[in-house]
């Protein structure tokens, strides 16, 4: 934790909140995971190029549709609380929101219907694995981890109070459970990216 984030509330109860986070300067970005704050790496060519295509695949077909895409950076509140005082705070790369009483003026509040995480060296399995348990318990209906290097994307559907995975490989299709009618083709995915 940098001595830049050190604030009166976080010296008085151990962790901060949203209400802290909204007064940090500078262009660091963070996440707060149950009060502790994370810095943010900037990711990598091959990572944007990613969330790019994704982004522009998604928001073309959601053109005149009421559910909205947005990208990183953008504060994600899985268990948003009026004063403020919630202490997790996520960007993830991609979302997709279609309750638009959840988008507020800067952030999103409550969970996304659709989550896309691309695995880069910016980001941890360890992060990616504590974000999983966070959407699992805001019960975000679809979760992806992008995997360029391996291309391999893991799709977890959320049912029943767990997450249904099933892992797409090379070039398969994937339907968005989330938004019905629109897929992805892998190939036509890795085929877009530069290295």
């Amino acid at each position: 934790m940098s001595d830049a984030l050190r604030t009166d509330d976080y010296e008085k109860n151990g962790s901060f909140t949203y209400a802290d986070y909204l007064k940090w300067e500078g262009p660091q970005r963070y996440q707060l995971f149950d009060g502790e704050a994370f810095m943010m790496a900037s990711p990598s060519v091959l990572h944007q190029g990613i969330v790019r295509e994704i982004l522009l695949l998604i928001g073309n077909w959601l053109k005149g549709k009421p559910c909205k895409v947005f990208a990183s950076p953008l504060d994600v509140r899985l268990f948003p609380k009026p004063d403020k005082s919630d202490k997790t705070v996520l960007q993830p790369d991609l979302l997709v929101v279609c309750d638009n009483n959840k988008i507020g003026k800067n952030s999103i509040n409550g969970a996304p219907d659709l989550v896309i995480e691309v695995i880069s060296p910016s980001n941890t399995h360890s992060d990616l694995f504590r974000k999983f348990q966070y959407y699992l318990e805001a019960k975000v209906k679809e979760y992806w981890i992008v995997d360029p290097d391996v291309k391999k994307v893991h799709v977890h559907i959320f049912d029943n109070g767990r997450y249904i995975t099933t892992i797409y490989n090379d070039n398969a299709v994937i339907p968005v459970s989330v938004l019905p009618g629109f897929e992805i083709a892998l190939a036509d995915l890795w085929a877009e990216i530069i290295i």
